[in-house]
């Protein structure tokens, strides 16, 4: 399991509009800001996003190499990755495949995805294995 994550973008605040947009269907908000000059030298500036008590996806300023990177976001369901998608769709981001199954994967894989305004790859995806109480 991951902790967190850092992505470089080339617009702080327009991601941060963007990722506040996209991820609030899936109860993920942005939690915090972190001033890099409180870390060792050379720390980057975060915006971060959580959910649960946790902060896990952090933004900062930086070189951008979006084909270098896809980033998948749990949902609890798929009417989760279809609000997800139409938040990002309608926060500036590209359509890369509509909510749906992802048969080549399983026939229960269900997701959408999109580029962000950078072009970062993300997908939101709901996989009915993974939520047992479901």
């Amino acid at each position: 399991m991951l902790d967190h994550l850092f992505l470089s973008v080339s617009d702080v605040g327009r991601s941060v509009a963007f990722y506040t947009a996209a991820l609030a269907p899936l109860g993920i908000e942005r939690k915090h800001d972190y001033d890099g000059k409180d870390g060792p030298p050379g720390h980057p500036d975060l915006k971060g996003f959580g959910a649960d008590g946790r902060v896990f996806f952090w933004l900062r300023h930086g070189s951008v190499q979006p084909d270098a990177v896809h980033i998948g976001f749990v949902a609890a369901g798929e009417a989760q990755v279809d609000a997800a998608y139409a938040a990002a769709i309608a926060a500036g981001a590209t359509d890369r495949g509509a909510p749906g199954p992802r048969l080549h994967y399983d026939p229960r894989y269900y997701a959408a995805n999109v580029l962000d305004p950078d072009g970062h790859s993300l997908e939101f995806v709901y996989k009915c294995w993974q939520h047992p109480s479901r």
